[in-house]
């Protein structure tokens, strides 16, 4: 009976809107039909989880791979590095849906939804600086180091914030739809553009410069937010007699 009540309890949480992305995909016919198709496969919503990070781990290896080679085989690697990203969004997608919207679920629903998502944004930005970095941008690597903390630090606030009792806060502008939006169009246009107009590894690295400049404004404006929500009301006369938690 525990379980049964721990169960609707999570789904009830998971399912509030104030808890979860707002996606206009998550609307669309295909979505719906992709995730009632896995949930009539049997699929646990967390192997779709855990299978973004299978795609991250492939972005990574054609990020490595691609800044060994010149020319078309360069330029094919790195549009394999932009499918991966799309695809790991796509598991993103899918996985909340078969679990809210199809009722599949569990306990440790929460744990698998974050922490691949942290992994899978290291792999991806780490691995596009080293590629960057290969081509011969030499701070590439840095700015995928550094874009890849700020983006873990965002989900650390907005999860800080629901930690606090306040809603999740996925305000941009350097959000993970937006960063990884971001990532698969540089990795583009330096796959079409580099190997003919451009100096080798400078499309991606600006990008990520780019990337790590907006989850810095994102992670500032989400601090801001989070505390504006815990400020007392201005008209309590007690509030300054409230010790907060230390």
């Amino acid at each position: 009976m525990f379980d049964i009540k721990l169960r609707h309890g999570l789904r009830a949480l998971r399912d509030s809107p104030g808890n979860r992305r707002p996606l206009k995909s998550r609307e669309t016919g295909w979505a719906r039909s992709c995730a009632a198709a896995l949930a009539r496969l049997g699929v646990d919503p967390d192997a779709v989880s855990a299978a973004s990070v299978v795609f991250a781990i492939w972005g990574l290896a054609a990020f490595l791979w691609a800044g060994r080679f010149e020319g078309v085989t360069h330029s094919v690697v790195l549009f394999g590095a932009a499918a991966a990203i799309q695809l790991r969004l796509l598991c993103n997608l899918l996985d909340g849906m078969v679990a809210v919207e199809h009722g599949r679920g569990g306990p440790a629903g929460a744990v698998w939804n974050e922490f691949p998502d942290r992994i899978s944004d290291c792999l991806f930005l780490v691995g596009a600086g080293y590629c960057a970095t290969q081509d011969g941008v030499d701070w590439a690597a840095a700015a995928g180091w550094l874009a890849a903390l700020l983006a873990i630090m965002t989900a650390y606030v907005r999860e800080l914030g629901r930690a606090l009792g306040q809603t999740a806060d996925f305000s941009g502008p350097g959000g993970k739809p937006q960063r990884m939006a971001v990532l698969t169009v540089v990795v583009i246009v330096s796959a079409i553009a580099e190997p003919h107009w451009l100096r080798s590894g400078s499309v991606i690295a600006t990008g990520l410069a780019l990337i790590a400049l907006l989850a810095a404004v994102t992670v500032i404006r989400r601090l801001l937010t989070l505390v504006a929500r815990l400020a007392p009301p201005q008209d309590d006369p007690m509030s300054d007699f409230r010790p907060g938690p230390r």
